[in-house]
Formats: structure tokens, C-alpha cells, sequence
């Protein structure tokens, strides 16, 4: 069974692990969102990309909740005592990431191909793939103003109310090398527990991708990332209240309206399945505390090829 799966944000990355721990990984392609990246101290950083590299690679530190196992902060905490920017959190590990990644960049090579030569470097088996190689950028409309994603999200704590977001450069983008082809090829198409608008949104931004999808022969199946109507972590539920008018099962299947076929809801909002039409609900836990949680999920999610 060939599977692509839709990513961004942490939660995707811990639901693409739980992927891969019940089908064959070489049958799996995720498909991230590049709309969170970004320029930090000259080096080109791709925080959703490098989370599920990190899961798939078993390397993410699972108590942080981001980032590297083993992290240290020795380069940082250099930055900052010479007078520089530290506001978003880069460790020595995940440095050595983003230096290969910016010096291939420089030298002319597409982000899927650098993609993929860290995922194979790291032993990864799963097909990861960005969404576009094109300067794709998520921007956050506030009463603040308008700001790119990780001022808010990470420079602001995300305490900005949203008004609306903006994909910059969506309308000129194309799908990256073998997206499309790894859709077309999938036997099911899954959307990770993510932000609708910020993580899955940026992905679905890129006309092709959307296009391949309303074109879809296979099951599409999105996972809610809420959890009796709140976020288990991040902004979801506040952006699905302002934006969307409410945070049941109904609202995160709307944003997603003809893209998918069945929503996987957790066992707390099962009472609040009115309004989903033809998306049918499967109901189970979602909450991916442990190795067991993630499979579980997975197989939930994967069990609408069957049905």
C-alpha cells in the first residue's frame, strides 16, 4: 500500500512516525509544508521539513517536544553574548543542518534535492518531499499588522489574534520533483493532525496539489489535530474560532470542504459530529503520547482503505 501524507507542525511529524511503524516506509512519501521557513543568522532553516526528518531519523527529542535528542546551545549562547539575534532556538545539532542546507541552496541545488540527500545521509527510508521548491511564505494578518509566521508564532508567542493569513508567493508556485507523481501513486492520501490554516493550509496553497487532490480516485482522509474542541499544543483551536466560527468536527472538515472523504476525530468529540455531510467521522484517541498511541492513530486513519 503506497501512502502520502500531508505535514507540518510537530504533530504531523509524530503522526508520519506512527505512519511508518505499520506500512513499509519506502511506501510512504510526506509531503511538508515549507511556509514556516525561513532566514536565521544567514542560514536557511525549514523547522516542519526538519521535524519529520528528525522523527523519521529517530532523533527528535521527545520530551522538548521539537528539535533534536542530545541538543547543546554552545553556539547560541555564543550569539548571544556577541550581540545577536537568539530569538528563534537553534542548537549545535540542528545547526550542522541548516549549514549543509544553505550551502547547497547557495550553490544552486532545488530544496527537494537537498531534502533528499539529509533524509537518505540520515538514514531515513520514507520519501520526503517539500511541497514546492519555490519561495512559498505564510504571513499573518493581526491588529498588529501583518507578520511573517515565526514573528508571530515564535518572536510573539503567537499571542496576536489572527485575521488572516497569506501564502506569499502561492499563486507562482508549482508542486515540487515527484509530488504529484507520489499523490497520483498513493493508494490513500492522509492529512497529519496539523494547523489547518498554518501547517496544511501552505501545502494546499500550491494549485497543483490542491487540484491533485479534488482530482483524487483514493481515499483522503485528515486527521482533527483537536481534541475536545482545543489544540493539544499551538494555536489551532484559537485560529478555528476566529477564522473558521467554531472548533467541532464540522469546522475542521471545512477546511478542507472536497478535499477529503473522512475525517478521524478523538472519542471527546464524538458527541459534535453533527454538520460533517459526506465526510464521515471515525472516532478513536488521538492523542499521540507514546509509540503505541502513534500506531494506533495511524492504523485508525489507514483503516478507511479497508472499510
Amino acid at each position: 500500500m503506497n501512502v502520502a501524507v500531508l505535514s507540518g507542525g510537530v504533530g504531523g511529524a509524530r503522526f508520519v512516525r506512527g505512519v511508518v511503524d505499520v506500512v513499509e516506509p519506502r511506501a510512504v512519501t510526506v509531503v511538508g509544508n515549507v511556509g514556516d521557513d525561513l532566514e536565521v543568522l544567514g542560514m536557511h532553516v525549514s523547522p516542519d521539513l526538519d521535524s519529520v526528518l528528525y522523527a523519521l531519523a529517530g532523533l527528535s527529542d521527545e520530551q522538548r517536544g521539537w528539535g533534536r535528542a542530545d541538543e547543546t546551545w554552545h553556539a547560541l549562547g555564543t550569539v548571544a553574548a556577541l550581540g545577536g539575534e537568539t530569538w528563534f532556538l537553534l542548537g549545535d545539532r540542528d545547526l550542522g543542518v541548516h549549514l549543509v542546507r544553505t550551502q547547497a541552496l547557495r550553490s544552486g541545488d532545488p530544496l527537494s534535492a537537498v531534502t533528499a540527500r539529509l533524509a537518505a545521509q540520515l538514514g531515513v527510508e520514507a520519501t520526503l518531499l517539500p511541497a514546492t521548491d519555490d519561495c512559498l511564505r505564510t504571513w499573518i494578518a493581526t491588529a498588529a499588522g501583518e507578520l511573517p509566521f515565526q514573528e508571530w508564532f515564535v518572536a510573539r508567542a503567537a499571542r496576536d489574534e489572527v485575521d488572516g493569513v497569506r501564502f506569499e508567493g502561492a499563486d507562482e508556485a508549482t508542486a515540487a520533483p515527484r509530488v504529484l507523481e507520489s499523490l497520483a501513486a498513493a493508494d490513500v492520501i492522509l492529512l497529519a493532525p496539523s494547523n489547518p490554516y498554518v501547517s496544511v493550509g501552505p501545502i494546499l496553497a500550491v494549485a497543483e496539489i490542491r487540484d491533485a487532490l479534488a482530482r483524487r480516485r483514493v481515499p483522503c482522509v485528515a486527521v482533527s489535530p483537536l481534541i475536545g474542541g482545543r489544540a493539544v499544543k499551538g494555536p489551532a483551536d484559537r485560529m478555528l474560532g476566529r477564522l473558521a466560527g467554531g472548533t467541532s468536527p464540522a469546522h475542521v472538515a471545512g477546511c478542507y470542504a472536497g478535499l477529503i472523504d473522512a475525517l478521524v476525530v478523538d472519542e471527546r468529540d464524538a458527541h459534535d459530529l453533527a454538520g460533517l455531510g459526506d465526510v464521515r467521522p471515525i472516532v478513536t484517541r488521538t492523542l499521540m503520547r507514546d509509540a503505541d498511541a502513534r500506531r494506533a492513530l495511524a492504523d485508525a486513519a489507514l483503516g478507511t482503505v479497508h472499510a
